[in-house]
């Protein structure tokens, strides 16, 4: 594992930390982790969970949560297949089209021993991908991507005929693994309901592809689906090899809006100091601004706008109505919410607050490690955290 080590009597507090800092609950984490688990066990005993390690980054994380389960992980970039290849993981879907100019990583990942598998939507990749396989004499695996729900990119299932002109192209010189589906729409509902739909329709239009494939005298031996709003409803997996979905493991406030978790299920926050007050505007300065927050306003259009972050405590319990409503590169600006009647609380040049995320992988993509804390909020450990493609 790639823990950096710490002196825990020179981290025994919040204190001693430089601010911004990205925190860690990992006693979240495993609650989170047991109870899609256990989800997934009452519903498809069988099926592959495949976890999806883009917001995570981490092989200390990966590690972690991959402890006594199947080592078969979902990633967004090769960057992230590659560092997890490098701790022994070697069941990696590679869950973003790929692009030419990214076969040969691929293709050396595959031959260091590393089951890798690609995605695709059109014909014109699917042909270029069967011939790289050609040439190299080595077929590389690729799912079609199908969409579900018109979030993003994908084949609509009810394409029969593009559906089955990818996986012919692919058969001439690659492998033709299966399908797979995002239900990204899901993060749009509403109510508890419509992500209910939402589930019932991913695996519908998924086994359908599937269907359509194998009618047409394919084999599919994957049917792939997943994200966390959907993989924590659904209740009927029929025809469904594997699972995928990543931020159930840290939460966030959009999660929380979505009322898929509750706000003490998020994992993640940043420690923040307070610099300054702007007493006439009712406003609180901190040392985080959207450089440690990020730009994502994903609470924006929901029922509960939560600016760029909720704040809590130092202990983490959150402060009511109190959110960061406006962040510059290094300030992060926090009153009380707008239309709260709640008075600001008196905090003080020098205290620490924490600052719960809109949207964990946003945030967590503005650090280079988490501050892994113990059950009495000390720091136990230091964990690199890596980006890039």
């Amino acid at each position: 594992m790639m823990t950096e080590p710490i002196n825990p009597q020179n981290l025994a507090d919040f204190a001693d930390l430089q601010t911004p800092a990205l925190l860690l609950d990992l006693s979240i984490v495993d609650a989170n982790t047991a109870r899609l688990r256990q989800h997934l066990a009452r519903v498809a005993p069988d099926i592959l969970h495949r976890p999806h390690l883009k917001t995570a980054k981490s092989t200390d994380i990966a590690e972690h949560v991959l402890a006594g389960q199947r080592r078969a992980i979902t990633v967004s970039t090769l960057r992230e297949a590659e560092e997890f290849a490098a701790i022994g993981i070697n069941d990696i879907l590679f869950a973003v089209g790929i692009v030419p100019s990214k076969l040969e990583r691929v293709l050396a990942l595959r031959e260091a021993g590393i089951d890798l598998k690609i995605i695709v939507d059109n014909v014109a990749m699917a042909k270029e991908i069967a011939r790289f396989s050609r040439e190299k004499s080595s077929p590389i695996p690729t799912l079609i991507e199908i969409d579900c729900d018109g979030h993003r990119s994908g084949v609509k299932s009810s394409d029969a005929a593009m559906i089955a002109a990818i996986a012919a192209s692919l058969e001439d010189g690659a492998e033709m693994a299966g399908v797979m589906t995002h239900a990204g729409g899901s993060y749009d509902a509403s109510s508890a309901a419509q992500i209910a739909r939402a589930a019932t329709s991913e695996v519908t239009e998924i086994t359908r592809s599937a269907r359509i494939l194998r009618d047409a005298g394919f084999e599919v031996p994957i049917v792939s689906l997943g994200s966390t709003p959907t993989a924590l409803s659904v209740q009927d997996l029929s025809g469904v090899t594997e699972v995928r979905a990543g931020v159930y493991m840290f939460f966030d406030l959009v999660m929380s809006g979505l009322r898929v978790c509750p706000v003490e299920a998020i994992a993640l926050s940043v420690l923040t100091t307070v610099i300054g007050h702007q007493p006439d505007k009712g406003w609180i300065i901190v040392d985080a601004g959207w450089m440690a927050m990020s730009r994502d306003r994903g609470t924006a259009s929901q029922e509960l706008d939560q600016g760029y972050g909720l704040v809590c405590d130092q202990s983490g319990k959150p402060c009511d109505d109190l959110i960061m409503i406006s962040a510059n590169q290094e300030h992060g600006i926090i009153t009380a919410r707008p239309g709260s009647t709640a008075s600001l609380p008196d905090i003080a040049v020098g205290d620490q607050l924490r600052i719960l995320p809109n949207h964990a992988c946003s945030t967590a993509a503005q650090h280079d490690r988490y501050h892994v804390l113990d059950t009495d909020n000390g720091v136990k450990a230091i964990w690199p955290r890596f980006n890039g493609w």
